[in-house]
């Protein structure tokens, strides 16, 4: 089967029963046979047959794809390539979470490829490996407000055999159209929206960290910030709030295009535990975060001053970010260190080699080595440093 070369911008679509633009949307990327890729969790509600229907009410033939785990593996993506081959589909919707995602974006990517996934790791320029005509396009729709999934051209794939995640990249994973619609994400339990929306805030606060000079990165994430500090806490009490869920949803957007600037040392020691224990990323991001605060110290002043001063924070520079982060945790019920979800310290040296050499510690302010990511991590487990 030979796919168009997808070199477009990514079109968005935003608001209260913005669902119903599907179909239009799969239109518009030349999609007849969708394959519907998500979890089994959501598969089972009603969102999916929704749309569905849309889909199939517009004449389109959509098949359901939904082998996908909390964190995707390499078995995952395999078994959907099957499913999109022998279905003979020309493109994916992704409906979900971050792990449905992802995985629908490496379903796209690597289905029709004569390389295995693995072969287009973010390494070098492995992506150009990839023909770009067997890519098949995307459209996302996040059930989530965390990831940002929707606006990114990688996916994380865990090795099972290497217990490790990957980042799988090319450019045209971008999906070509998103929908963002409030109503999708109603019924998340708090402490979902919790972990994704502390995900979404540890994108933004990481891209404002990273060393190099990006404005527009730092503008999106410090804006992103602000959204979550105004509507995290509302979503939280209150799921039915349609607005304040459409606000994360744009802030967990926001967070993913300002980490293109780069993420740091929670992204790499979350990648590493995620691989290892299979815990839920954006809690691990919400654990870590105050820990990694207090490690960049030293680097992150200054653009602590700027940020507490935009969210009105009471204080000034890093110690007014760390007491309203620890404030914001305790108010969602995040747990203050890992070995209160089960994480203890007897892997510690191998969690500091495998995060030094995860690609998002190249992004962190100060490029810990590994002994100093395994005190990190040492840190995080018994609540130290803070």
């Amino acid at each position: 089967m030979s796919l168009s070369n997808w070199n477009y911008p990514t079109a968005m679509t935003a608001g209260i029963g913005a669902l119903e633009a599907l179909p239009a949307a799969c239109k518009s990327l030349r999609m007849h046979r969708p394959l519907l890729v998500t979890d089994p969790g959501i598969a089972a509600l009603s969102m999916t047959q929704q749309a569905r229907d849309l889909c199939e009410q517009q004449g389109l033939s959509v098949a359901l794809f939904c082998d996908v785990q909390g964190n995707p593996t390499g078995q995952n993506v395999e078994s959907g390539n099957t499913a999109f081959k022998e279905g003979s589909h020309d493109g994916v919707i992704a409906l979900g979470g971050g792990s449905a995602l992802d995985c629908a974006k490496a379903i796209a990517l690597s289905a029709e490829q004569s390389q295995p996934l693995w072969a287009f790791e973010d390494v070098g320029d492995n992506w150009a490996q990839a023909d770009p005509e067997l890519i098949a396009p995307i459209v996302a729709i996040p059930t989530t407000a965390g990831t940002g999934s929707e606006v990114g051209r990688a996916s994380v794939i865990t090795k099972e055999d290497e217990k490790r995640k990957l980042i799988i990249f090319h450019p045209q994973m971008l999906p070509g159209k998103v929908i963002l619609d409030p109503e999708l994400t109603l019924g998340l339990p708090p402490h979902i929206t919790a972990a994704t929306g502390m995900d979404a805030l540890s994108h933004s606060l990481e891209a404002l960290c990273a060393p190099g000079y990006h404005p527009m990165a730092e503008g999106i994430a410090i804006e992103g910030i602000r959204l979550v500090q105004q509507n995290l806490p509302i979503v939280f009490e209150n799921g039915a709030d349609k607005q304040a869920r459409m606000q994360m949803l744009v802030a967990s957007s926001m967070g993913a295009t300002a980490f293109q600037k780069g993420l740091g040392a929670m992204h790499a020691i979350a990648h590493t535990l995620g691989a290892l224990y299979n815990a839920h990323h954006g809690l691990l991001n919400a654990i870590l975060m105050p820990y990694v605060l207090e490690a960049n110290r030293s680097e992150i002043d200054e653009k602590m001053e700027r940020l507490a001063r935009y969210l009105a924070l009471e204080g000034s520079g890093t110690d007014a970010v760390l007491i309203w982060v620890l404030a914001l945790r305790e108010s969602l019920g995040i747990p203050h260190t890992l070995a209160d979800i089960g994480i203890h310290d007897s892997e510690a040296e191998k969690v500091g080699l495998m995060s030094i050499n995860d690609p998002s510690a190249g992004g962190n302010p100060i490029p810990f080595s590994a002994d100093e990511y395994s005190q990190l991590f040492l840190n995080a487990v018994h609540g130290k440093g803070l």
